[in-house]
């Protein structure tokens, strides 16, 4: 995982190198990213999902730098590792079409690097891949998600008596058991893919720019994981790599959101139990989901604020390395004079 660690490290930079960032919005970003395992705690070093996190920052490099299929490869990678990946498709499929550019050979790439990697595990053991997936779409409301922790707040207050059972499917879980769970379980689903539609529309209708791109792959996955009906606190991992990449007031205010959630995350991890006993400690629970619905909130309102089609946002599609005897870098449509 450090090493993964190392690598996500050398992504953002090429990323924000791209976007033509300057030195202390980059180096800003870097420190930010290398310093949140010690936020987030061992939770960040004893679970894979740096490595899901890694291949869409590489997917999203991928896109700005004008290597579609690539980007759409490892994106199918990152789905095969974590399901989460997928709410990206809509966002890369615009980015795409906006270009002019061909979907078919993205598109074929994400599907090729999928049944490259999940088609053995369904050659082999069929029934046991269709089980993973039934156990993980079938979780009820976990008791960290949103629904979850609100009704937690609420038995905390005497207005709700939570009951928590242990997870109906083979995923491990601990979920709120009821009517009222399982309508929340639904609600949030609709609201989390509400979230990720709305991020969608409003990329699609506003300025194509690598900014847009960043910002608008941040608020996908915030939108995701703020109303999912289960949520772990390694999954905040998804996003670290992401955030950072945003600039603006935007980027700062949703840098320190993230950071504030996984520190709550990190508060309570030791104490699990006393999540499920109900002790005082929830609200720390209801504070971190609570930090990724107003973190959702920023990077939406920084993509209706920047709707509007600019000539100067934009990407243009460069190779890597330009000529040199131009001495120039062209990044968002702008010439700067390289020093």
């Amino acid at each position: 995982m450090a090493l993964v660690g190392v690598a996500t490290l050398l992504v953002v930079a090429l990323i924000l190198i791209r976007l033509g960032a300057s030195s202390t919005r980059l180096y800003s970003a870097l420190v930010a990213i290398a310093v949140s395992p010690v936020v987030l705690g061992p939770v960040s070093l004893n679970t894979y999902d740096a490595w899901p996190a890694l291949l869409v920052a590489g997917a999203v490099a991928g896109l700005l730098f004008g290597r579609n299929s690539l980007a759409f490869a490892l994106l199918g990678v990152a789905f095969a590792a974590k399901l989460y990946a997928a709410a990206l498709i809509p966002l890369f499929v615009v980015w795409v079409w906006r270009t002019k550019r061909p979907l078919a050979r993205p598109l074929l790439a994400f599907t090729a690097a999928v049944v490259v990697l999940v088609g053995p595990f369904a050659v082999l053991g069929w029934d046991g891949l269709i089980e993973s997936i039934r156990a993980q779409a079938g979780r009820g409301l976990q008791i960290e998600s949103l629904g979850g922790a609100l009704l937690l707040a609420a038995h905390r207050l005497g207005v709700y008596e939570a009951d928590v059972v242990s997870g109906s499917t083979a995923a491990l879980s601990r979920d709120l058991g009821g009517s009222l769970p399982d309508a929340l379980a639904i609600a949030t689903t609709v609201a989390q893919a509400v979230a990720v539609a709305l991020v969608v529309v409003l990329f699609a209708r506003g300025q194509r720019g690598g900014e847009r791109l960043v910002g608008a792959t941040a608020a996908t996955l915030a939108g995701f994981l703020a109303f999912a009906r289960f949520v772990s606190p390694q999954y905040l991992v998804w996003l670290v790599p992401i955030v950072p990449l945003v600039g603006g007031t935007a980027g700062i205010v949703g840098a320190a959101l993230l950071g504030l959630a996984l520190l709550a995350g990190r508060l309570w991890f030791f104490h699990y139990r006393d999540v499920f006993a109900f002790e005082g400690i929830v609200w720390l629970v209801v504070l971190r989901d609570l930090l990724l619905v107003a973190l959702y909130g920023v990077l939406v309102l920084s993509l209706w604020r920047t709707r509007m089609p600019s000539s100067s946002n934009t990407v243009r599609q460069e190779p890597l390395f330009s000529n040199s005897a131009r001495g120039t870098a062209v990044v968002d449509g702008a010439e700067r004079r390289s020093r």
